[in-house]
């Protein structure tokens, strides 16, 4: 992970350099990452606080919750770890150590009643690093003891990725970054097979805003 992180880095050194690039050039190098939607949001955001803010990043949780691909949880972990501000959240390692400690023998655990927890026991003079040993001793319990995530309320199976439209999508916009330009049928050549669910795909990425199309040929937007 830290080669792509110092990749990506290299590619875009500042907030104007992310802002002014191009979706092509974004997804070329978030390329493995996986995800796609989050380097569509990332560069969106980047352009948002370039025009709107001057290129500085917002420095309160509702600024940085109204960017595009941001919700409150990871608003405030940045905040936390760029800026060392004291803020309480929940992510998914942070929720497997509370459930954990706390509620061991209890099932549908809300955040609503881990929330109050962290809040209680953050250090307010470090939260960066209380955050990273907190973080980090939840991801070393996924391989130590049964996942407590299990009994949380908004617990979900993950859909298996192999075989799925997330997937098509994905294997669409690879096409494209080899494209760059081409029609429905050069893409399901490229593709190697044809697949009913190209166009429901196609439709989804036009939507979102990676592709855009004129006269039957797809292009990034």
């Amino acid at each position: 992970m830290l080669p792509k992180y110092n990749e990506f880095l290299r590619a875009f050194p500042s907030m104007r350099a992310l802002a002014h690039s191009s979706i092509e050039e974004v997804l070329s190098v978030w390329k493995g990452l996986g995800y796609n939607r989050r380097a569509l949001a990332l560069r969106n955001a980047a352009n948002i606080i370039q025009q709107q803010c001057g290129g500085r990043m917002p420095r309160t949780v509702e600024e940085l919750a109204s960017l595009p691909g941001l919700g409150r949880a990871t608003a405030s972990s940045i905040l936390v770890f760029s800026f060392n501000i004291p803020i309480a959240f929940i992510e998914t390692n942070i929720r497997r150590v509370f459930i954990h400690a706390f509620f061991p023998r209890t099932h549908h655990v809300p955040d609503s009643k881990i929330f109050p927890l962290v809040e209680k026991t953050l250090d307010k003079k470090n939260p960066r690093e209380w955050y990273y040993a907190l973080m980090d001793y939840g991801a070393w319990m996924r391989g130590a003891v049964e996942n407590p995530n299990r009994r949380s309320a908004i617990y979900t199976r993950r859909s298996p990725f192999e075989g799925s439209l997330r997937q098509l999508r994905g294997r669409v916009l690879n096409v494209m970054l080899r494209l760059s330009s081409a029609s429905v049928n050069q893409i399901e050549r490229a593709l190697g097979k044809k697949d009913s669910r190209l166009p429901a795909a196609l439709s989804q990425l036009l939507s979102e805003g990676f592709l855009q199309e004129k006269d039957g040929r797809y292009s990034f937007k």
